[in-house]
């Protein structure tokens, strides 16, 4: 059965260049050790996509919303339908001085940010530079094998995976309560100073309005713990005995097991 326009899926893919075989991206951890590209840094797993509301490439939302749960399919898309026809507009000669301390270090290849705007060097020569603001890919037909894993169905789950969206990894430290209609959502202390937090909220409250229709209001929770208080409980801990302690802990025992006259006797040889 087809997939409806914003039906919200797992999915695993392996994107690559038709004619060079570059690989480009992938979800699966196994893949890119295969294909050259691991990042350890990265966590590989199934990417969250709302169909046909252009999360992804426009050539491949068109593809997946003719797919199933449990499909795999090859999907061919050209270059209109991926990155782009090459503009030769978008070449620009840039003099190196515009590079400043770094200018020596350029190298032909280099991705560079100019007026906020990020290009690829193609050619440096005569004091000069040429870039190249279109995307890398730009021109390429690529080739995705792409599989539709699961539907995001339950509630939970659909907000579980919306705060995990903006978050990324760190989502997963996230709590949440829904009571009522509302969704309140406790931010952990070390997320505070996330970068774009305000845009984030933002981000997960309009996820949720529009895939959760129950959910009528979202308020956020940054609560800051007194330093005084964990101290507290630190100290109320129970203390670890060390390892010497612990194998003295059976004789201490059996010694207050034993008659009070044999103890005093062990106290006074003891000393």
């Amino acid at each position: 059965m087809p997939l409806e326009k914003g039906t919200l899926i797992y999915a695993n893919y392996t994107a690559k260049v038709k004619d060079t075989g570059e690989a480009i991206e992938t979800t699966l951890e196994a893949e890119a050790k295969k294909l050259k590209i691991y990042d350890a840094e990265k966590k590989y797993e199934p990417r969250l996509v709302s169909v046909g509301e252009g999360w992804i490439l426009a050539g491949l939302d068109e593809e997946i919303k003719k797919m199933d749960v449990g499909q795999k399919k090859e999907i061919e898309l050209l270059p209109s339908k991926a990155f782009g026809e090459r503009d030769p507009a978008q070449l620009r000669m840039v003099p190196l001085r515009k590079f400043g301390e770094k200018a020596h270090e350029l190298e032909v290849g280099d991705q560079v940010e100019i007026d906020n705007r990020v290009a690829t060097v193609r050619f440096i020569g005569s004091g000069r530079a040429q870039v190249d603001f279109n995307h890398r890919l730009a021109g390429k037909t690529v080739v995705y094998d792409f599989e539709v894993v699961k539907k995001v169905e339950t509630q939970d789950d659909k907000i579980k995976a919306l705060i995990k969206r903006r978050f990324g990894a760190e989502g997963e430290k996230v709590k949440y309560t829904v009571k009522a209609g509302e969704l309140q959502v406790e931010i952990p202390e070390d997320l505070f100073l996330a970068e774009g937090l305000q845009i984030i909220k933002r981000g997960i409250s309009t996820d949720v309005f529009h895939f959760t229709e129950p959910i009528r209001e979202v308020t956020f929770v940054e609560k800051f713990a007194s330093k005084k208080e964990e101290k507290k409980l630190e100290e109320k801990k129970p203390v670890e005995l060390k390892t010497e302690e612990k194998e003295l802990e059976p004789k201490r025992t059996a010694a207050r097991k034993t008659p009070r006259a044999t103890k005093v006797a062990a106290k006074a040889t003891v000393r």
